[in-house]
């Protein structure tokens, strides 16, 4: 598997896991969906971040 597919798949994992809290919360008003909501996010946030300086550093080493 590469590197894409591994990110590509977190990514999707993340996504998939926060969607059913996001909607319990805003259609629903639940709290606690609303806090596990939140803690996906900021996994979302961290590898998206992750993923933005691998990739500056494959454009950096390319050059």
């Amino acid at each position: 598997m590469s590197t894409f597919d591994e990110r590509y798949s977190q990514l999707t994992d993340i996504l998939e896991g926060a969607e059913e809290d996001l909607m319990k919360f805003y259609e629903k008003g639940n709290k606690a969906a609303g806090t596990r909501a939140r803690k996906s996010l900021m996994e979302l946030k961290k590898l998206a971040h992750e993923m933005r300086q691998e990739i500056q550093e494959i454009k950096n080493n390319e050059l």
